[in-house]
């Protein structure tokens, strides 16, 4: 396994996840609801700041490789299906938006995985669609894990709830759109495979 900065910071992320989890866990005397959520969104932020920066470091020095290309994905979806699956138990997002959500990064993945198998991965690589329900659906998870409203210098008191849960059902709606996307780039070879 290659130990570099980028895969180093793809661990961070993976290590991550059951700290912005286990915030909503400690005793109620540790810490106020208030710094629970900002503590639990602060935390995600610098995981998801790790998925871009892991990225751009791995181009810029060079670092590229198959593990940190098979880990990066495997982090992302860990930390996504890890804050969709307590923002379900909190109840401030909906058990199906999470379904659609966590079963679209499971279909794929697999998809993804067996076009590889057949040599032609291109077909399902990463689209604009794709990182835009990307960007979306983090900003939504942000907003609705800090889950108050913040006050924004020049714009007042900015109501993270209600654009949580807006982000939230738009990233639903991408997620469907991406995934109907890709399937439609690998019918051709699912056609072929009967």
């Amino acid at each position: 396994m290659p130990l570099n900065l980028p895969i180093l910071l793809t661990w961070l992320r993976i290590l991550l996840i059951p700290v912005f989890v286990g915030m909503f866990y400690l005793p109620t005397a540790w810490f106020s609801s208030h710094e629970v959520n900002y503590i639990a969104a602060l935390i995600f932020a610098v995981a998801a700041l790790t998925d871009w920066l892991d990225g751009f470091l791995a181009r810029a020095l060079n670092q590229t490789s198959a593990f940190g290309a098979f880990l990066d994905p495997v982090a992302d979806k860990l930390m996504v299906a890890a804050a969709l699956v307590l923002l379900v138990k909190l109840q401030r997002v909906d058990a199906g938006i999470a379904l659609i959500i966590i079963g679209r990064e499971i279909a794929i993945s697999a998809l993804r995985e067996w076009m590889a198998g057949l040599g032609m991965s291109k077909n399902v690589a990463v689209s604009f669609i794709g990182k835009l329900k990307t960007t979306a659906q983090m900003a939504a998870i942000l907003l609705l894990l800090y889950h108050e409203p913040a006050t924004l210098p020049g714009v007042g008191v900015f109501n993270t709830v209600l654009a949580g849960t807006i982000l939230i059902y738009a990233a639903a709606i991408l997620t469907l759109w991406s995934m109907v996307y890709y399937l439609r780039k690998a019918i051709p070879q699912i056609s072929s495979q009967n």
